[in-house]
């Protein structure tokens, strides 16, 4: 059973590889689901470059392109970063939190906010280009939550970290800017003016951020559902169902597409590898229990992907699915590893980032901190470990406050649920400290 989530029912929560369009027909990079950058041999961080600090958590993903990184964080803004010098280039206000990862294409950048618009904004110049207003975006929640008490009071669900992030599909000098939306709606609009193409309804909101692959688009949400969309059309092409058990219903993690198969996890506690055809299963790997936050990053026939409550990184076959190793790490393993070269890096909801040799079985890897955690660790972690029971201090954890108060220190530490980017021999991730990190790496090795 699942040891650190507080459910009382249950006693106790990529790459993206893109095919080969034609030249007229192209995906553009989003953060979230381009997990895959250059890079040779095994280059670990090396120096703090740069931090850069916002006044809310961070829980999206940077981005980074001619020599400007871009970041949402929970104080509203969506911030353009100077690479060299982490000084503010210019900063855009919203009238909510940006848990969406950007998404860059020309001179827009594309985000979403928790005021329930989806924006388009010069990356030259912050200035607005345009912006649509969905049906209202909001973290999942519900009168006693997991059978949390008391049953009367509305509770987000503490583990809801994002609301999906746009990508754009371009075809024949045309743009589409594809998003989910809480309002259950899978939207495509025009990437210039922001007008609706086509949107298609689901039965629950969708958090995940869509993939795009050939002629279609993947995508999950929080019915549980993965959704294969015509690309053009928006018709539906085949859905594959995932589990509802409670506490273990949902998608919140995006897809990877690599050889003809569609990799994703759910909250249904199984890693899931699907035919991109038909959506038939081709195999499932069980987590013990485990969420799958994460996307998944695949290179030479090999699944990288992290876990909720086993605390790993694990190496799965792409093929058969079979686990090859996991790599032990101090908490959850929330956001999206990134490889670039033979390392691969992500971080973990203690506040610890790692560069874990790909070619080590596991074996070789580096470890920073962040400030937070080397100063709070000692009395917020259970022998260097997240355990939920241990920090809550003897707490009535079947009261929701409790809960949250639980996760509120689990933030201090700076946890990162913020999936990595590398640009410039530089790795970039967002905590819930509030700061972006910028970190050398070292040299080839």
């Amino acid at each position: 059973m699942k040891k650190h989530l507080i459910l009382p029912l249950l006693l106790l929560n990529l790459t993206f590889i893109p095919s080969a369009f034609g030249q007229k027909n192209t995906t553009i990079n989003n953060a979230f689901t381009d997990r895959v950058f250059d890079g040779q041999g095994y280059q670990p961080t090396s120096d703090l470059k740069w931090k850069f600090k916002t006044d809310g958590k961070i829980f999206s993903s940077p981005i980074a392109k001619d020599g400007t990184v871009y970041i949402g964080s929970e104080d509203g803004f969506l911030y353009a970063i100077e690479e060299k010098s982490g000084k503010t280039k210019w900063k855009f206000k919203t009238n909510g939190a940006i848990h969406s990862t950007p998404g860059i294409y020309g001179n827009s950048v594309f985000f979403g906010s928790f005021d329930g618009n989806y924006y388009a904004v010069n990356t030259q110049n912050g200035k607005l280009i345009w912006k649509f207003k969905t049906g209202g975006e909001h973290w999942l929640g519900e009168n006693g939550r997991f059978g949390m008490q008391p049953a009367t009071q509305y509770m987000d669900d503490l583990w809801s970290f994002y609301i999906s992030s746009p990508v754009v599909y371009e075809k024949e000098k045309k743009a589409v800017v594809l998003f989910g939306s809480s309002d259950g709606n899978i939207y495509s609009l025009d990437a210039k003016t922001g007008d609706l193409k086509w949107k298609f309804k689901t039965s629950e909101p969708v958090h995940g951020t869509p993939v795009i692959d050939k002629d279609k688009i993947y995508v999950g949400g929080w019915d549980a559902v993965l959704y294969a969309l015509n690309i053009e059309t928006g018709k539906e092409v085949w859905r594959f169902a995932t589990g509802t058990k409670p506490g273990f219903k949902g998608i919140q993690s995006a897809v990877a597409v690599a050889d003809g198969k569609v990799y994703f996890g759910a909250r249904e506690p199984y890693f899931f590898a699907l035919d991109a055809e038909t959506g038939k299963l081709l195999w499932k790997y069980d987590a013990e229990n485990s969420w799958f936050l994460s996307t998944a990053v695949i290179q030479n026939n090999t699944v990288y992907v992290g876990t909720s409550d086993t605390y790993a990184l694990l190496a799965l076959d792409a093929k058969t699915g079979a686990e090859k190793y996991r790599y032990k790490t101090n908490g959850y393993v929330y956001g999206s590893p990134g490889i670039s070269g033979n390392t691969v890096y992500f971080g973990d909801f203690t506040g610890n980032f790692f560069s874990l040799d790909l070619l080590s079985n596991g074996e070789k890897s580096k470890v920073v901190s962040t400030e937070n955690r080397k100063q709070l660790a000692t009395s917020t972690l259970k022998n260097d470990l997240l355990d939920f029971s241990y920090t809550g201090r003897n707490a009535d954890l079947s009261l929701y406050d409790n809960c949250k108060k639980v996760m509120d220190d689990f933030y201090k530490l700076g946890a990162i649920v913020s999936s990595p980017f590398i640009s410039n021999k530089t790795v970039y991730f967002g905590s819930a400290d509030g700061y972006l990190y910028a970190y050398n790496l070292e040299e080839e090795k």
